[in-house]
Formats: structure tokens, sequence, C-alpha cells
């Protein structure tokens, strides 16, 4: 007898509000390792003012080093979100959470390779973009099939918020672990936290129907309100045959052609190219920035970071609840969707304004502001979970994450080049504040009526 056929009379008030709420521990679980997953990403800004001075890496090497995670990440997105919808999240996510853990712990050891360190490292973080390629598109998943619709913004906006918190929580962390026991050990206690991690996703990740503390109640909740229940459920073998035949390399290209003619999607995925503009500048510049432009020591910076991520988390947290309160409400999806978007959005080009600035006060309060407006803003991935055509759930996420991905490329390189060709973050700042206006444009222009896209009518259509 499994845990949805058997019901136990009496249940307790107790036993029925945690039976059902079991959404809400996945979704701890996908919060948790999502900010491992970018305490991975910001172990580098953190310990790298140390590592360039103890191994001679230049600005622009430095710049290079920040993208060659996104490189791979970006070539592996696709592939990811195909093995995602081929293999499941739980099988894949997990196996993802554990690789890239050891090859950020390795990262420790580069510096008993001085002369080849910059290659090294270059190799490891490659490695650790290939290894997270599948974590939010398997994020978006897992919240399309533990969520109704009219949850789903604050699920969505909940693990995206996780990239705050990982700052939040570790940053002064790791600036304490540089300044009292080396740079080399940011890399090898973040790894191994995620390692650890990765042995409990076993234990508590299953799909919806097939867990063991679900209930019918909960089930039936979630499932008529829009959640894809049956998203990775066992096929039978006829189907698993189908199922090869529609993910083939052919069959992909034609999904993303299809993907890339449709206007709503095409606004979606540029708006959130402009949007990883402003997360990788705070993911690997912001600290020194704090550092070399403002003169502040490593501990204090990785102090002060926190406070942007803070307000980052804070305002994630804060779009997602209006996004689904806006809905509950009976607000269509599709302007409950942007008013969050576009107003955090706006608020994000006031990174700008900090090069009118002196005080040191005055640049955190205008950087938390911004990033305040950024975490608002981000509910790219909860349009996402609305509107992916469920049958490549896993592919679409791929690409959406995929210009995400060229972000992280283009902004440590072309920040990097500026510092080195003006000596000045100035025009950095400008170019951020640039691309938040860019995706305002995007989701009021673009993107048009948000809501869950027929596969078969998206690839009949034309351009």
């Amino acid at each position: 007898m499994t845990a949805l056929d058997r019901q136990d009379k009496p249940v307790t008030a107790v036993r029925a509000i945690t039976a059902g709420r079991l959404r809400y521990w996945i979704l701890a679980m996908l919060f948790l390792v999502t900010t491992i997953n970018y305490a991975d990403r910001a172990t580098l800004s953190i310990a790298g003012d140390s590592m360039q001075k103890d191994l001679g890496i230049s600005s622009g090497e430095l710049g290079v080093l920040f993208s060659a995670f996104s490189w791979s990440y970006l070539i592996a997105q696709i592939p990811g979100g195909w093995l995602l919808d081929r293999y499941g999240s739980k099988k894949v996510y997990g196996a993802a959470i554990f690789l890239w853990s050891v090859f950020t712990m390795l990262q420790g050891a580069i510096g008993f390779f001085a002369g080849a360190a910059v290659a090294l490292l270059f190799v490891l973080r490659f490695l650790v973009g290939l290894a997270e390629a599948p974590s939010f598109p398997g994020n978006s998943r897992i919240v399309a099939a533990w969520f109704p619709t009219k949850e789903r913004g604050f699920a969505a906006a909940l693990f995206n918020s996780a990239q705050y918190f990982a700052t939040v929580a570790f940053a002064p962390l790791m600036g304490w672990l540089v300044v009292t026991m080396g740079w080399e050990h940011v890399f090898t206690v973040v790894g191994g936290v995620g390692v650890a991690l990765a042995l409990i996703w076993t234990r508590v990740i299953h799909p919806p129907r097939s867990h063991p503390r679900m209930t019918k109640g909960e089930l039936d909740h979630i499932g008529a309100g829009g959640a894809l229940i049956d998203m990775d459920a066992p096929a039978d073998a006829a189907e698993a045959r189908k199922q090869e035949a529609a993910t083939a390399g052919r069959e992909n290209l034609r999904h993303i052609k299809a993907l890339l003619r449709n206007r709503t999607m095409l606004g979606v995925f540029v708006g959130q190219y402009f949007i990883n503009t402003i997360t990788w500048f705070f993911l690997t510049w912001f600290p020194v920035y704090l550092v070399q432009e403002r003169g502040m020591t490593i501990l204090e910076a990785g102090f002060v970071a926190s406070l942007p991520a803070l307000c980052g988390f804070a305002g994630g947290v804060l779009g997602g609840f209006l996004s689904d309160l806006l809905a509950r409400r009976g607000v269509s999806l599709t302007v409950a969707r942007k008013i969050p978007i576009v107003t955090g959005l706006l608020l994000s080009t006031s990174i700008i304004v900090c090069n009118y600035v002196t005080a040191d006060w005055l640049v955190v309060l205008i950087m938390s502001l911004s990033f305040f407006g950024k975490g608002l803003g981000a509910l790219g991935w909860a349009v996402m979970a609305d509107v992916s055509p469920k049958e490549i759930a896993g592919l679409a996420g791929g690409v959406f994450n995929t210009f995400g991905a060229v972000a992280g490329i283009v902004t440590p390189l072309v920040i990097g080049y500026i510092i080195d060709a003006t000596g000045s973050f100035d025009l950095a700042l400008a170019f951020v504040s640039v691309c938040a206006a860019m995706a305002v444009v995007s989701y009021v222009v673009i993107v048009k009526d948000i809501e869950r896209l027929d596969l078969a009518e998206l690839e009949s259509a034309r351009a």
C-alpha cells in the first residue's frame, strides 16, 4: 500500500498541516542547493584579490577566469536540459551537485602549481560551469511539477533569491577564511558543504506522485492547480521509445527553432541576458570594486557585499509574493508577472549613481537599492515555469539559461577590459545600468501574453 492509498484515521491537525505542505519542504531543498550553487560561483570573487597578489594574476586574466565558468555553463545548457527531460530531475541534478562541489574543492590546490595556476584554475572553473548547467532548468522543472500556477511565482522567486542569500551567508565567512586561513580554504570549505548536500538530495527529492510522504489531498490540490505532477513519472517501454525519438538531436533543434520563433519566448530569453549582466557584476567584480575602487579590506568587502545581497534576497521574496498575490486577486498572469519585473529593473538602473558619489555608505546604499530592484524583478524562472511547453520544459529552460550564460561570459570580460583600459569602474557601472534598462525594454516591448504554450502550435507557427 502506497502513501497515496493509505489514509490513517483519525489524522491529527499537526499531521495534516505537515502533510499538506510537503511541496514547501521540496522548495526548501531547492533553496539550500541554489545557495551552495551560488556560493561556489562567488568563491573566486572573494578570493580573487588575494590570488592576484599571490599568483601574479592581472585584472584582464581575472576577468577571463571569471568568465571560464560561463563558457561551459553556456555550452552545457541545452544538453543539460535534454538530460533532465530524459532522465529526470532527481538523478541528473543530484549528480550535478556532487560534481560541481568536487571541482570547487580542487580549486583550493592550484597554489601547488604556481607556473600553471591560471590554466588549471580556468579548467576547474570550466568544469564547475559544466556540472552546474542542469541546476536552474532543474529548479524550474521541479517547481513546475510541485507547485500550482498561483503559487509558482513565490516558489520560483524563492529559489532564485538564494543567489543573494548565498552572498549574505557565505561572503563574510569566505572573507574571514581568506584573512585567517588563506584563500585556498574558501574553495575547500564551500565545496565540502556541497558534497554533503548532494548526499541529502538523494533522500529528499522525488517526483510528486512517487514521494513517500505525499498525500492524496496535496497531490489533488497541486494537480488541479496546474502542477505538472507526471513530468518525471516512469514511462512504459513504448512511451520510452517515443521519448527517445522525440529527444533526438534533430528533434531538439526543431524545438529550439520553434522556441526562438515565438515572440514571448524570445523576449524572455533576451530579458534574461540583460538581467544576468547585473547578477554577474555582483558575483564577480563587486567585491573587487569595493577593495580596489573604494579601498576596503578583503574582510570588510566580504561583510559589505552581504548588505546589497540581503536587499536582493528581500526583493526576490517580495517580488514572488506580490506577483502571486496579484494573480490570486484576479489580475491576469501577464500583468501579475510584469509589474514586479519592470518596477524592479527600473530600480536597478540606479547603480550608475555610484559614479557621482564619494561617501562609502552612500555607495553601499545605492548598490543595495539596485540589487533590491534586481531581486524584485528576477521572475524569469517563474515566467519560464508558466509558459514552457510541458514536453520540453527542461530544454526550454536550457535555452533560457543559455542566454543568461552568455551574459556570464560577456560581463566579466567587458568589465575587466574596461578596468584595464580606463583604470576605473565608472564605465563598468554605466554598462550594468544600461543592461538593466534593456531588460525593461524586453519585457515591455517584446514579451506578450504569459501563458502555457502548446508544443504542436508552437512548432506549426511561422515567424
